[in-house]
């Protein structure tokens, strides 16, 4: 049988253009070699293994950028969503290491202002210190994300975690609370419905609630599944909570104003020797209080920082008659900030009110005492590691808030450490304290962030307590702080300067001066009790079947 014409014009091809066309269908259209599975799940389970660990490291480290000089509060949200995304799920060991790696993250460059004076020792003891607390937190956070609704258990557990850090050990240490790095933002109005702990709490929430929506969407298809609509509710609610609260924050007067001054009389250049320095930074200050003789518009009254008189009045003449001179010449009692020795012989930071006509009277002896600086716990047995711990002093602590009576205005001081505190500035306002005032010395620290941090826990505390707060510093950084948490008026660091403001007076109370430390105990209730049920589930997982 013979083959039609084209049949044969196809097999006359020739061989030489057959070749080509298999050699171009053999290039184009079939698949090479591919990296074989095991080589890809290999390289697949080394990214799920590293990926978590550096999740953690840079959520720590945006903590830290979320935190004053920087206002870049919105960054912490996103720092809880990176860690919750790099928790969620694992045991509690694994979350104890995460968690270590995000402590150090933050920790290590926030509290990096310890070691100025002292060297990285103390500084790095103490991070580690604060980051080993947590590592524990974060291993119960890691233990409850198997609940329902877990960025509700972990945020509180966190709140379990800060309050544990602000009591534990020697009196504890609050800094590097969450709620210290939102002196603005939409989060910060919370602070006067239940102080540090509901702001901290809404954030940590509104980060963990973002987590849990990035799983649920990746995990997820269609948008109206449920486990959607409750991540995001919980990601929008802290944020639509606190811009209610907005409108309602307030910095009228309720009660006049005073016409306040605000001195910074800075200190001396290094290397003047320790004696030289404390008589000069009492004169500074003096001089700087002086210039308001002169002024057309006197002062009702004039606040003087921490350490302003390292020299005691009570027991040297020379340092009663400056301190005296100048309260005369200004005709306005002075908050005098100075190291005295007390009736019983024990030594005291305190804040003296020095009246024009009748010298020093009222007294306030500050009652939260910097550990290591101002007192040294186990001071034996921390000399085996550095001499160092000589130099810190032997302070006792005060026991009770006491609120100036200054020419009428009720002033109720803070003094620098202890506004870390949520107890000891809500007791001065509950004795009566119109306007608060935190009294600071960070010449020690020099340059560094700290002056900062603290700057920001004082607009946090006006905003909580609904208080203008009046910051004067040795050094800066000085300042005067709306009731809204805004700044009026501050000074630059390391210059002598004088603030003069009018400032409210407020005699009404927050939600959160009202209710006091129940937002706390509320919310460490629900940790310990999101805790309690983990727990529960587990061991019934565990439990043989019947």
């Amino acid at each position: 049988m013979r083959g039609s014409p084209d049949h044969r014009a196809a097999m006359s091809v020739p061989r030489r253009r057959l070749r080509e066309v298999t050699a171009t269908t053999t290039s184009t259209d079939v698949p090479g070699p591919q990296e074989p599975d095991s080589e890809r799940s290999a390289r697949d389970r080394l990214l799920l293994r590293f990926a978590p660990p550096v999740a953690a490291v840079v959520s720590g480290l945006l903590m830290y950028a979320a935190f004053p000089p920087r206002e870049l509060w919105w960054l912490a949200p996103i720092a809880f969503a990176l860690f919750g995304l790099a928790v969620h799920g694992r045991r509690a060991r694994a979350g104890f290491g995460l968690g270590l790696l995000m402590g150090l993250g933050f920790l290590v460059p926030l509290l990096s202002w310890t070691g100025v004076d002292v060297g990285p020792l103390p500084w790095l003891a103490l991070a580690v210190t604060e980051a080993v607390f947590v590592a524990l937190g974060a291993a119960g956070i890691a233990f409850v994300t198997r609940l329902p609704a877990w960025p509700l258990w972990a945020a509180a557990v966190w709140i379990v975690d800060e309050a544990l850090r602000a009591r534990f050990p020697f009196g504890g240490f609050p800094w590097g609370k969450v709620a210290f790095g939102q002196p603005s933002g939409v989060f910060l109005p919370l602070a006067s419905i239940g102080g540090t702990p509901l702001l901290g709490f809404a954030v940590v929430l509104c980060g963990f609630a973002l987590a849990a929506l990035v799983r649920v969407i990746v995990t997820t298809k269609g948008v109206r599944d449920r486990a959607v609509v409750t991540a995001a509710a919980l990601t929008v609610a802290p944020v639509v909570a606190g811009a209610a609260v907005l409108p309602a924050m307030s910095n009228e007067a309720e009660n006049g104003t005073a016409r306040v001054a605000v001195i910074q009389g800075n200190v001396p250049r290094m290397g003047l020797d320790f004696n030289a320095q404390r008589r000069a930074v009492l004169d500074y200050h003096v001089r700087e209080t002086m210039k308001l003789a002169d002024a057309e518009v006197k002062p009702d009254l004039v606040l003087w920082p921490e350490n302003s008189s390292d020299i005691d009045p009570y027991l040297n003449p020379d340092a009663y008659a400056e301190i005296d001179k100048a309260a005369k010449a200004v005709g306005a009692p002075i908050s005098v900030g100075a190291v005295v020795t007390a009736e019983d012989g024990t030594a005291r930071n305190r804040q003296i009110l020095w009246d024009p006509k009748t010298g020093p009277g009222e007294v306030y002896d500050k009652r939260q005492l910097q550990p290591f600086g101002e007192y040294m716990p186990y001071r034996g047995f921390f000399r085996i590691f550095s001499k160092d711990v000589d130099r810190a002093g032997s302070f006792v602590p005060g026991d009770k808030p006491v609120v100036f009576d200054m020419a009428g205005t009720g002033i109720g001081p803070v003094t620098c450490y202890e506004a870390a505190f949520d107890g000891v500035v809500r007791d001065q306002v509950e004795a009566g304290a119109e306007i608060l005032s935190v009294p600071s010395n960070n010449a020690t620290f020099g340059r560094s962030q700290m002056t900062y941090q603290q700057l920001a826990m004082d607009r946090v505390r006006a905003v909580e307590h609904g208080r203008a707060v009046l910051v004067p510093v040795t050094s800066g950084v000085s300042a005067v702080i709306r009731p809204d948490g805004s700044i009026a008026q501050d000074t630059g660091m390391f210059v002598p300067d004088t603030l003069v403001a009018e400032v409210p007076k407020r005699t009404s109370q927050t939600v959160a001066t009202r209710v006091g430390a129940w937002p706390e105990a509320l919310l460490v209730a629900v940790g310990v009790g999101g805790l309690g049920w983990a727990l529960a589930r587990s061991l019934k997982a565990r439990r043989p079947a019947a």
